[in-house]
């Protein structure tokens, strides 16, 4: 996994090294330590109280009793103003401009916290091609000449091979298919390591779960999907937020939310604009 700072984080560099190489770069120095400990309470406090929430790829922990060790925390944005400047920090914006086009938008910021004891996830692939296994739902030919998903994590624990960092398999990000039994998973994979307040980023296609956590601590990181504007976001989040956010919003936070691309419409009902865009 080659590691960048906020200074050398070099767009060209880190899109080939998420296109053609592992699928996973690291970058440390995009947040100071007041902003992390900020989302870290903000998580900590939300997934104390609600912990039965959505999560995904369970794995183990649907069968024995340990759901309650893997926690999300949902809707970040209206929960505090530090997950607006984690989502859209220049370096990050950046990069994704140039990975999956220049009004690329959000699909999810949540949380994932899995607390010690947490046996981690099943390998998988994430949002929009986490259901590559149901092959036929998919459009025939479909393969890996552009990218639809961007993956970002900031960790607000230590993410070692102990405390169950997540697992990834370098280069898979080009097979284009779900991990099977036969791909012998945690025989191949590393683990994105890193200190508190660094940032992982990865192509989502790319085979990969969190480990185990057998520290004495908790595993806690934001999680951000990106994707192209035209592809479905995983969670509606200017539905879930109030309209003085909305208000609000910057430029590029407004992008982000897919404000500048309102798809679908009612076109019949649309009086204005030329619904074909530019021919």
């Amino acid at each position: 996994m080659l590691r960048f700072t906020a200074e050398t984080a070099d767009p060209d560099t880190i899109v080939d090294a998420l296109l053609n190489g592992d699928g996973v770069v690291a970058i440390s120095g995009l947040f100071d330590d007041a902003d992390i400990a900020e989302a870290r309470r903000i998580i900590m406090a939300h997934s104390e109280n609600d912990a039965d929430k959505t999560t995904h790829f369970q794995g183990a922990a649907a069968d024995d009793g340990k759901l309650n060790l893997q926690r999300r925390v949902w809707n970040l944005l209206a929960k505090g103003e530090v997950f607006s400047r984690m989502a859209a920090h220049p370096v990050l914006m950046d990069i994704l401009r140039k990975f999956l086009g220049t009004e690329f938008i959000m699909g999810s910021i949540a949380a994932n916290r899995i607390l010690p004891g947490g046996p981690g996830q099943e390998p998988h692939v994430d949002y929009p091609y986490w259901d590559f296994y149901n092959a036929d739902s998919h459009p025939i030919g479909l393969n890996g000449s552009f990218p639809m998903n961007a993956q970002v994590s900031i960790i607000l624990d230590p993410f070692t091979e102990e405390s169950g960092a997540t697992g990834y398999v370098p280069g898979s990000q080009k097979e284009l298919r779900y991990p099977t039994e036969a791909d012998n998973f945690y025989d191949k994979c590393e683990q994105m390591t890193g200190d508190v307040g660094d940032v992982v980023l990865f192509y989502g296609v790319m085979w990969h779960c969190a480990m185990p956590n057998n520290a004495d601590h908790d595993r806690n990181a934001v999680l951000i999907n990106y994707l192209p504007k035209w592809v479905k976001p995983l969670e509606d989040m200017p539905a879930a937020l109030p309209q003085e956010f909305l208000d609000a919003a910057s430029p590029d936070m407004r992008q982000l939310l897919g404000m500048n691309y309102p798809y679908p419409k009612i076109l019949d009902a649309d009086a204005g604009g030329n619904a074909e865009g530019r021919k």
